[in-house]
């Protein structure tokens, strides 16, 4: 080759070279820069995840006082991270989902503090690449670009018990609808209307307990998440049913739903101060997280309801056409409000489990009374005659008495020698006196008494909540105070017979009589005090994953459900209980010779009970049934069952920790 030819070679290498080396020295540049753009990224999300997960491990919130954003700002400052001059700090509070891929999620809710999300953001030259591509673009090249990092930490997941208690009411027809109208309108003091379809509305929806809380807490102006404070405030019905009318609205809620709960707004005139507290219970310290659970709309309602019976002076009276007994009052009141849900760590509560940290819950405790009046008693077959049957085994007693000079008859004069005429006056059924009968459900309870969580892949997840059903005692009589908040129900014997007394003078032929003394012979009455046997039943319910249908769902998921034993029995005690009627003889006025009367009474109550007490069982019997079977079940009370659910979600062990 000739020497021209290798010269011009040595230059295309010479300029070959040139290019490459102008490539390499391009490539190095845009490794370089994009290094160090990589470097400060790096670098600002060990800033951020540092933040958040200090904010987190000092308890931060986005409440006033215990500042996330503070703690954030702090840490920051100590990694030489300065907000300002382009860069910024964003603290968020709320919670961390999971979905059922797996794939988490921060949503955002000043309220919770389960999960805090910090954002850093940096401003820092932009790099050469990033300039080129946007000249390239047609878009204005920025000589800056900012940086940002996100990190969102989370306290491990505690361990929490969930208990509910609800009715066993699963419908709502015609007559329930009308017998809860009269309920419902007697309880809140104004009209409630609502149909069938709102009734049945109420009954398939489910309401979120953080969600209603938090809407309740915006509503009185309670700090958002400072949910001990708004368990304690006080608050009136209306305003409870308000919140859930708002929730629900959010959330799609049907027309019928709406619409009930629009009514029992309006129904709720009273004014009668209350809190929510004493119908959901949480532990104190409760996270926000342990709330995310559904509560069953008409149970929520019922519990308000009935919290604001508790609260009133009044009774509620129905109206007698409710229970299908004309002439006889019924009037009924909440005397222990229902627990219907408690949330709170197992833990504590199986260290004391009737202790201010129990996990507990009840039924409410319901006195209903129901007044006979006197034609009501008059027009009974066989009460009048079965009384004045009684008079005919005093007669001979009475006939007895003429060795003492005395002569006696019935509704005649008692002549004693030497002084005025003494007139022995039979009264049947004295002073109209109504016949009160006084019915006691007594609450279902139910409490965490133990728990276990699985420990790696091996050992149980259950709770087992110690349970009993309700109690029922029934009262017969002349009672007072039923329903006084100060003073105790007093039952005393109605009386059936008043052997009174009269004494009259005789003075030149004219006639005096002194007042009629009351018993003042002695009389016979009827009186009932006794637990109705077979209403009471105490059993452990066990929610154990080892048990087919019984694995109790974490909390936040729908609760598994056991029906606890039924109060056996319960026809054949209310039966034991009617044919309890105790025959109570009243002793003479002392000093009165017809004192001598009172050990014939006495000995002659056997025969008096066998004539009364079917009388009374069968004034008593269709009473009591309607009590029982209908109006008791419509306030979550059942003799015969009580339906308890369970969640458990075993938490974790650790400090917090990044999880997105």
């Amino acid at each position: 080759m000739s020497p021209r030819f290798q010269c011009k070679q040595r230059g295309a290498i010479g300029l070959m070279a040139v290019g490459v080396l102008a490539v390499v020295l391009a490539f190095t540049l845009l490794v370089v820069d994009t290094g160090r753009l990589y470097l400060e990224k790096r670098k600002l999300q060990g800033v951020a995840d540092t933040a958040a997960l200090e904010a987190v491990s000092r308890n931060g919130t986005c409440l006033a006082g215990l500042s996330a954003a503070t703690y954030a700002g702090q840490s920051v400052a100590r990694n030489h991270f300065v907000v300002g001059n382009g860069n910024t700090l964003v603290t968020q509070c709320g919670a961390v989902t999971t979905a059922a891929s797996g794939q988490r999620t921060f949503s955002a809710n000043p309220a919770l503090s389960s999960a805090i999300q910090v954002v850093a953001s940096k401003t820092v030259t932009t790099s050469v690449a990033g300039g080129i591509w946007s000249l390239f673009s047609g878009n204005s090249v920025s000589l800056n670009t900012v940086l940002t990092a996100t990190a969102v930490a989370a306290k491990p997941t505690p361990t929490l018990a969930q208990l509910s208690i609800k009715s066993t009411l699963a419908s709502v027809d015609t007559a329930n609808a009308s017998l809860l109208n009269g309920l419902f309108s007697g309880f809140l003091g104004g009209n409630v209307s609502l149909t069938v379809a709102g009734w049945n509305g109420l009954l398939n929806t489910n309401i979120s307990l953080l969600s209603y809380l938090d809407q309740l807490a915006i509503n009185l102006g309670v700090s958002a998440g400072n949910y001990t404070q708004l368990l304690s405030t006080n608050v009136t019905a209306s305003q409870l049913v308000q919140a859930a009318i708002t929730v629900l609205t959010a959330n799609g809620a049907t027309a019928d739903v709406l619409t009930a709960l629009g009514n029992l707004k309006v129904a709720a005139i009273s004014q009668a101060p209350l809190t929510l507290g004493k119908i959901l219970q949480l532990q104190t310290g409760t996270t926000a997280a342990a709330l995310n659970a559904n509560l069953q709309v008409f149970q929520l309602i019922q519990g308000v309801v009935q919290l604001s019976s508790n609260q009133s002076a009044a009774s509620a009276t129905l109206p007698v056409s409710v229970l299908g007994l004309a002439n006889i009052t019924t009037q009924i009141k909440v005397i222990e409000p229902p627990q219907l849900s408690a949330i709170g760590d197992p833990a504590l509560a199986v260290a004391n489990p009737l202790g201010p940290n129990a996990i507990y819950v009840r039924t409410a405790q319901v006195r209903t009374q129901v007044t006979v009046s006197l034609p009501v008693l008059n027009s009974l077959s066989g009460l009048t005659t079965a009384v004045n049957n009684l008079v005919g085994p005093l007669t001979p007693v009475l006939s007895g008495l003429l060795s003492l000079n005395l002569v006696t008859t019935i509704n005649s004069t008692l002549c004693l020698l030497g002084a005025g005429c003494q007139q022995l006056d039979l009264l049947v059924l004295p002073g109209n006196l109504p016949l009160n009968i006084v019915l006691d459900a007594g609450g279902a309870s139910s409490y965490v008494t133990a728990y276990s969580c699985p420990t790696g892949s091996a050992g149980t997840k259950s709770v087992t909540a110690h349970t009993t059903t309700s109690l029922a005692s029934l009262n017969v009589g002349n009672i007072t105070h039923a329903f006084s908040s100060t003073q105790p129900m007093s039952v005393a014997p109605m009386p059936l017979v008043d052997l009174g007394i009269q004494t009259c003078h005789k003075i030149l032929g004219i006639g005096s009589c002194d007042p009629r003394v009351p018993f003042g012979a002695g009389g016979i009455a009827i009186q009932v005090q006794s637990n109705i046997a077979g209403s009471n039943s105490i059993q452990d319910l066990v929610f154990s994953s080892t048990t087919p249908f019984a694995t109790p769902p974490n909390v936040g998921l729908a609760s598994t459900y056991q029906a606890a034993a039924p109060a056996t029995n319960l026809v054949s005690g209310l039966s034991t209980a009617l044919n309890g009627v105790s025959i109570t003889a009243y002793q003479p006025s002392g000093g009165n010779p017809l004192g001598a009367l009172a050990p014939t009474v006495v000995a002659l109550l056997g025969s008096v009970s066998a004539i009364v007490t079917p009388v009374v069982d069968n004034l008593l019997a269709p009473l009591l049934n309607p009590i029982l079977n209908n109006l008791l079940n419509m306030l979550g009370i059942s003799l015969a069952n009580v339906n308890v659910g369970a969640n458990l979600t075993c938490g974790q062990t650790g400090e917090a920790y990044l999880v997105i």
